[in-house]
């Protein structure tokens, strides 16, 4: 977008928020740069320059504004929209893998040559995966030294920097602000003094809908590794260099996260893991503009819009959860995972609350004996086939999986079918375009609503909805009466 100079100004102007993190706006005289909403006056036409990343204004030489902190605007739609190697590179960064692999880990992680992806990612972002690393591990110690009381030395390892020298001299160089400049100017408040406890806001794009979001990820928590209390979405968390455990809790305008981590270098992961999770880099006014189109579908838009797909933080597990929910209900698929967690899961401490295992890894579960699992024997079948698929990398799921490729390997596996395949598209692999014509519930929805509603023409209809299909879904399930689609209350 920010090629067109005539929408990107239009945007400013009218301090349009829906299009932060869409692009930035660099000014030449101040030479600093500004999300589109910044409350400032905007500058001249003339001095302004549009920049598709953060990355990209700070290689040109501008620093972060002050006022409307556009570091910490919502990320790109587009990267989760998209499937090519720009945007599954763009995912695997905000994952850490270049801070935890460098740039070569993130070529193969790709399949691609490190020029190749360094050419690529210049030519659409005007920044390589190094400085789009740097840009952030500079907003992750920016987190660090305004929400915690850390020593700044363990700040900047923590988010990932090699020395203090080279920490100093990159926030200085973002925020015109020395790190103790930074935590002189934070808001006043109580800090976490507790390493590895952190209190943070998550920005996304209005509207949002939390009902169906935070519902289905209760209703379908599996006991011990997820709950819902005081009014918050827990879970644990596998990350790659410990674990963790957040709580999250919708607000008007964010999602309140409180994240204990055993390791601080997690933090970035994290918050990339939950952002996926809940879906916060939607652009709700696309999608639902797109849907409203449909006469049919437009009321249920209308009533409550800001849908998001509930996703995951982990690709492998859920493909494990789909499996042991296929033809049982919401309740048994829970009571399946919670005695495979209980079995094979990494035990960890909750003070105070009710979580006690992370979900078991595919290597965790390669020694699963089938006849200890209480289901019918195809399905056992089907479950150690995805986990010895997993296992041995025959099977790729995750950020940065090709989901076309993807959904080839899913589909050679025994006993995964169309539902199976399209559920782990939508909510592990992140397509916004996944659909489930076989699922009996959107099938009954279409038929209440006078749509077609065998699989076959109801396919031929969502041509309409495309490409947010997994979005019309979450509308067309919303409308039946199940606990999925209501925000808890206790």
């Amino acid at each position: 977008m920010h090629t067109d100079t005539e929408r990107c100004l239009r945007a400013v102007q009218s301090k349009d928020a829906r299009f932060d993190g869409w692009f930035y706006t660099a000014v030449l005289t101040t030479r600093i740069y500004c999300r589109p909403s910044c409350p400032v006056v905007p500058p001249k036409p003339e001095n302004m320059r549009f920049y598709p990343s953060a990355a990209a204004a700070q290689q040109a030489g501008f620093r972060a504004c002050k006022r409307c902190r556009p570091d910490a605007s919502p990320g790109s739609p587009e990267w989760n929209e998209r499937a090519d190697l720009v945007a599954r590179a763009m995912r695997l960064i905000a994952d850490g893998t270049v801070d935890r692999e460098g740039v070569p880990g993130l070529a193969a992680r790709l399949g691609y040559s490190p020029r190749q992806i360094e050419r690529q990612l210049l030519a659409e972002l005007g920044a390589g995966p190094l400085a789009l690393a740097r840009a952030q591990r500079a907003q992750t110690a920016r987190l660090l030294v305004e929400t915690t009381a850390l020593p700044m030395a363990d700040v900047a390892f923590a988010a990932g920097f090699a020395s203090i020298r080279t920490f100093n001299e990159t926030v200085r160089e973002v925020f015109a602000l020395s790190p103790t400049e930074l935590r002189q100017r934070a808001r006043p408040g109580p800090r976490a003094a507790v390493p590895g406890s952190l209190a943070l806001r998550l920005p996304f794009r209005r509207p949002l809908n939390p009902d169906n979001l935070f519902g289905h990820l209760a209703a379908t928590a599996v006991p011990g590794v997820e709950e819902w209390r005081d009014g918050a979405y827990r879970r644990t968390l596998s990350l790659p260099y410990g674990h963790g455990i957040v709580a999250l809790s919708p607000r008007p305008d964010h999602i309140d996260c409180r994240l204990s981590l055993t390791d601080l270098r997690d933090l970035a992961g994290a918050i990339a893991r939950c952002r996926r999770m809940l879906d916060l880099d939607a652009d709700p006014e696309a999608v639902d503009g797109l849907l409203r189109e449909d006469p049919l579908l437009a009321p249920l838009v209308d009533k409550a819009p800001g849908r998001r797909v509930p996703r995951t933080v982990d690709a492998e597990e859920f493909a494990v959860r789909a499996v042991l929910g296929q033809q049982v209900s919401t309740a048994a698929a829970r009571t399946h995972a919670g005695r495979l967690v209980r079995a094979h899961g990494e035990r960890v401490d909750d003070p105070g609350g009710g979580l006690s295992h992370l979900f078991p890894p595919a290597t965790a579960l390669a020694g699963l004996d089938p006849e200890s699992l209480a289901m019918p024997r195809a399905r056992r079948a089907t479950l150690t086939g995805v986990v010895a698929a997993l296992g041995s990398g025959a099977l790729q799921l995750g950020v940065g999986s090709d989901r076309d490729e993807a959904r080839a390997q899913l589909t050679a596996l025994p006993g995964i079918g169309p539902w199976t395949v399209e559920c782990i598209a939508m909510r592990a692999l992140g397509d916004p375009d996944a659909f489930t014509p076989t699922d009996l519930g959107l099938r009954r929805a279409a038929a209440g609503l006078g749509l077609p509603h065998t699989p076959a023409a109801l396919t031929r209809h969502s041509a309409h909805w495309r490409p947010w299909r997994a979005y019309a879904v979450q509308y067309l399930w919303a409308t039946d009466d199940h606990p999925i689609n209501h925000l808890p209350t206790n």
